[in-house]
């Protein structure tokens, strides 16, 4: 479950596959979900989308969405067949995401499927936006071209996911993200190291970083740990944007001398002082084109956005310690109504050497 960009450059066969047709639409569509994972987490506000042209049962064309503003998945998997020389009329587009069919900072991708002679689209997710979505089918069947929709349905939404929570309520995604021990301790002991979960699993939650718009602490987290809050290791795309750094404080008093005020990035830094609700605290990260947060802590930051019900998305690493005190992962849940406990669903666990990851999305009774 675990979202993971992948830069590499997908290579396909120039080959028929010979495959049953039931099959084939779920094989293309695998290779446009790859695709798409190409731009994860630089794309933001809009969508990761993919695209692959097949032709004859050969990819002759592929392509994803390198950034907002940027040619769309559909437009740059043309150019990709235009630049190998191969022909794109009567090739059959495979999209992750229903193409657009207005304009917008890019042409319609609609316009330029039409222009190119594709006769058949087949995509995974209806669009999100409620105003576009299932416009493209009307624009394509007018135009003659068979469309498909629904294929590999749960992989592309999986990716939409945070564009979706944003284009439907104006509030930005959030990903509960912590390393706590088998005790549920975020700290360990006085005196002791900082860090509780291993190099290897620290390492993996970078990534997950590079997803979001923008990082967020309690104050205390960063009086007591002093934080970069920044991409930072291999495999970081270049293209990548570092996250906003974002601190929640009430008093507002913080160690000038931290990091995240003095460092390289320190105009990525935004503090939010005062008393504030965490659907409150989104608002405010909207109204600066933030879509996407991962919460760091601390406890009682994490628990407010639990008890709120603001968390879409859980990433717990677990280290084989035991501190026996320290800050709990969760601080209390004072829900309004009643004592509530929140399940997971779409659970997935990693090892990471002697490390586990649990990840998956809560479940909210409404």
């Amino acid at each position: 479950m675990f979202l993971e960009f992948d830069h590499a450059k997908t290579e396909y066969p120039h080959s028929i596959f010979n495959m049953p047709a039931a099959q084939d639409d779920e094989f293309y569509m695998q290779l446009a979900l790859t695709e798409a994972r190409r731009g994860i987490g630089l794309t933001s506000p809009n969508p990761a989308v993919g695209a692959v042209l097949v032709k004859a049962g050969v990819v002759i064309g592929a392509g994803y969405h390198h950034q907002a503003g940027s040619p769309h998945a559909e437009i740059e998997a043309l150019r990709d067949a235009a630049v190998k020389g191969n022909d794109a009329h009567g090739a059959t587009a495979y999209v992750t995401l229903e193409p657009c069919s207005t304009q917008g900072r890019t042409g319609a991708c609609t316009k330029a499927l039409i222009e190119a002679g594709i006769t058949e689209v087949v995509y995974g997710a209806q669009d999100p936006n409620p105003a576009h979505a299932g416009a493209a089918d009307t624009v394509l069947h007018q135009a003659g071209i068979r469309v498909k929709c629904g294929v590999l349905q749960n992989g592309c939404e999986q990716l939409l996911r945070p564009f979706a929570k944003w284009i439907t309520t104006g509030l930005p995604y959030v990903i509960a993200k912590a390393g706590q021990s088998l005790d549920g301790r975020l700290t360990r002991p006085f005196g002791e190291p900082q860090w509780i979960t291993s190099e290897a699993a620290r390492a993996h939650a970078m990534k997950l970083r590079v997803r979001c718009d923008a990082i967020m602490v309690g104050a205390e987290t960063v009086r007591q740990d002093n934080p970069k809050l920044t991409l930072r290791g291999e495999g970081i795309p270049a293209a990548k944007q570092q996250p906003w750094r974002v601190v929640i404080s009430r008093s507002g008093k913080l160690p000038k001398d931290a990091q995240l005020f003095t460092d390289e990035h320190r105009e990525r830094t935004i503090v939010l002082e005062g008393e504030r609700t965490f659907p409150e605290i989104l608002r405010e990260l909207a109204a600066r084109n933030i879509t996407s947060v991962q919460l760091e802590g601390g406890g009682n930051l994490m628990g407010q956005a639990f008890a709120t019900k603001s968390v879409d998305e859980v990433c717990w690493y677990i280290a084989p310690r035991i501190c026996g005190g320290g800050t709990l992962s969760v601080g209390a849940i004072s829900f309004t109504d009643r004592a509530q406990s929140v399940t997971l669903s779409e659970v997935s666990h990693e090892i990471i050497g002697d490390n586990i990851c649990v990840s998956g999305y809560p479940v909210w009774d409404q």
